[in-house]
C-alpha cells in the first residue's frame, strides 16, 4: 500500500483560511500567477465530500493539477475520477485523468522553465534532464482536469 503524504502544520492551517476565503467568494492568485481553485471530491470510504484548495497548472490548453506526494485527496480522486472546481461563486464538475510519469514529467519540465513556484517540492530544477524530471514525478501524480459541467 502507498504510503500517504501528511502536510505539515502551517499549510493544514494555511489550507484552512484558504478555503475560507475561497467559499466567501474571494478569487486569488497564488505564487507565480497560478489560479486557485478549490477541489471538492467525495472520500473514497467515507463517501463525504472533501475540499482542498489547489493551484491549477495550464498546459497546452488543458488544466492539471500537481502534488506533492499521494495525500488522502489523491487517493480520494483517483478512486472518484471526478470532482468540483470551484472558483469564486462558480463551480464545475471535471474529470480526472491521471497522467503517466513520461507524460507527467514533460508537463512538469515544461512548468519549470516558466518559472513553476513549487519545484523544490520536486527536488528538479530548470537545469535538470528529463530522467530526473522522469524519477521526481514517480511519488507526486499529476492529473489533468477536464471539464465535464457547470454547477450553479
Amino acid at each position: 500500500m502507498a504510503k500517504t503524504y501528511h502536510a505539515p502544520l502551517f499549510v493544514r492551517l494555511a489550507n484552512v483560511m484558504s478555503t475560507t476565503l475561497l467559499r466567501a467568494g474571494f478569487k486569488f492568485t497564488g505564487f507565480g500567477g497560478y489560479h486557485i481553485y478549490l477541489l471538492t471530491v467525495h472520500g473514497r470510504k467515507s463517501g463525504r465530500p472533501r475540499t482542498v484548495p489547489l493551484a491549477l497548472l495550464e498546459h497546452s490548453g488543458k488544466r492539471c493539477v500537481a502534488c506533492a506526494g499521494a495525500g488522502n485527496w489523491v487517493l480520494n480522486l483517483r478512486a472518484a475520477g471526478e470532482a468540483t472546481l470551484t472558483r469564486g461563486r462558480r463551480s464545475e464538475t471535471v474529470m480526472a485523468r491521471e497522467r503517466s510519469h513520461e507524460e507527467a514529467a514533460l508537463v512538469l519540465r515544461e512548468e519549470v522553465k516558466h518559472g513553476y513556484p513549487f519545484a523544490n517540492k520536486f527536488g528538479v530544477t530548470v537545469h535538470s534532464s528529463l530522467e530526473e524530471f522522469e524519477r521526481a514525478v514517480v511519488g507526486h501524480p499529476l492529473f489533468e482536469l477536464e471539464r465535464k459541467g457547470w454547477q450553479s
